[in-house]
């Protein structure tokens, strides 16, 4: 029996089910016969990501030396190099283009300690096969891969452990059509509050305030809440010492499961645990006071994490309530539409910046990709990415720039600058929906689109 791989939280874990898509991969490769049974075997056990595992087939295949196999896989690097720059929470209805091979690149800002959530689903009905990928960007831009999955509903969370920039890759297999929902939102890391019955708001005190007259900063968080609320474990750990000390007064130390982070809870009015001691999330650790330093202070946790070998991380991304879902957009639904600007303007590569991006002339024809909010994830005729506000276009279809019959049979192509697909006779009535570097987007017979130079 052939099994296909599949990925659904984090790239060391994987698990293997019957998936009908082999026959189209696999079955060129298994046709070499025996010669090519060893290689077989070492790939399905080498351990790939689901993007990868499918890239290795196509290319056993031979199917990346055609042209949708090589656009394919050119769209994947692109989206790696072309990212938009997005905010979390964030959320984007999208759609992959019916045969134009394409892949979606989103980059964000992360925090040490948060954990982001992704969240895809499909249009009902949709049985297309999506790669999910989350990298991080390294020194360079490098992306380093951090987790990855491929349903048909996706839901999964990964951990950031330092703070930086990530990138999200979402590309359909090849051939694919379809609308999509993406959501991203940001967790806390550490799924239990350090003090019983609060939450981030009653945080008095933050990370890197001046202490002693900016003689040192502060390493962690003040929790503040009545003297004997209950401080609790945060993680499933180990306690590894108690103590008290001028500036912390009773202190309690427990490394967290798994992990080489300490966390730190101080001031405490009583120690409830022992050095050694096993405790679960929730468990009771001591009781809030104001010992050490904090006497002359309301009652207050001051909770801080600690890594080996770096010290001192700021606490807050790993305790913070989640982020709500950004709303969805609103508005009539444009995807996979050909727009154009209402007045010349730029083409930002950042949803929501203010910063001037490339300038497009009004005639420019945009293709409608992706709706977030108020704005719109378009690509200009020539692949480049960007956003522009939905209030600033209009459908090309519905406002062409005018009409006219072909003073010539015409060749068309699928793109600018592409081999034509089709030809249309001398005096076919056309209109021209938008103009770009010498090509005119022509919709022509029964609402067919082309690019021709008239």
């Amino acid at each position: 029996m052939l099994f296909w791989t599949n990925f659904l939280v984090a790239r060391p874990r994987r698990r293997l089910f019957p998936h009908p898509l082999f026959l189209l991969l696999w079955l060129p490769a298994l046709l070499l016969g025996a010669c090519g049974k060893q290689q077989t075997l070492q790939a399905l056990f080498q351990a790939r990501t689901p993007h990868e595992a499918y890239a290795h087939r196509l290319r056993q295949a031979g199917l990346d030396r055609g042209p949708a196999g090589g656009a394919w896989l050119a769209a994947a690097d692109r989206a790696l190099r072309d990212s938009l720059v997005v905010a979390l929470p964030f959320t984007e209805t999208g759609y992959f283009l019916p045969g134009q091979p394409a892949a979606a690149g989103y980059r964000f800002a992360v925090q040490a300690g948060e954990q982001v959530r992704v969240r895809l689903e499909l249009a009902p009905g949709s049985t297309a096969r999506v790669f999910v990928d989350a990298f991080e960007v390294g020194p360079g831009g490098a992306p380093a891969p951090l987790a990855s999955a491929d349903t048909a509903a996706l839901d999964f969370r990964y951990r950031a452990d330092a703070s930086g920039q990530h990138l999200l890759r979402v590309q359909p297999e090849l051939l694919a059509a379809g609308r999509y929902t993406l959501r991203l939102t940001r967790e806390p890391s550490l799924g239990t509050f350090p003090v019983r019955g609060r939450a981030d708001a009653a945080i008095g005190s933050f990370w890197g305030v001046d202490r002693d007259g900016g003689a040192r900063r502060h390493e962690g968080i003040d929790i503040f809440a009545p003297r004997g609320t209950p401080a609790i474990a945060a993680a499933a750990g180990t306690v590894t010492r108690l103590g008290n000390t001028r500036l912390g007064g009773n202190v309690v130390w427990l490394n967290a499961d798994g992990t080489d982070e300490h966390l730190y809870y101080a001031h405490l009015d009583r120690q409830l645990v022992q050095p050694g001691q096993r405790v679960r999330p929730g468990d009771t650790l001591g009781l809030v006071g104001n010992t050490g330093n904090a006497r002359t202070t309301a009652p207050h946790l001051h909770f801080g994490i600690y890594r080996a070998g770096q010290g001192a991380v700021d606490p807050l991304p790993f305790v913070r309530r989640a982020s709500p879902a950004a709303a969805p957009p609103t508005g009539p639904d444009l995807r996979g539409t050909w727009v154009r600007l209402r007045a010349a303007g730029p083409l930002e590569s950042k949803a929501g910046s203010k910063a001037s991006g490339p300038r497009l002339a009004a005639q420019t024809p945009l293709l409608v990709l992706g709706q977030q909010g108020a704005l719109l994830r378009v690509r200009t005729a020539a692949g480049r990415p960007g956003y522009v506000a939905a209030a600033a276009v209009r459908p090309a279809e519905a406002a062409p720039l005018r009409r006219l019959l072909l003073p010539a049979a015409t060749e068309v192509a699928a793109e600018p600058a592409e081999a034509p697909v089709a030809a249309w006779p001398a005096r076919t009535p056309v209109a021209v929906l938008g103009e770009a570097d010498g090509f005119s987007l022509l919709r022509g017979p029964a609402g067919a689109l082309g690019w021709a130079r008239i």
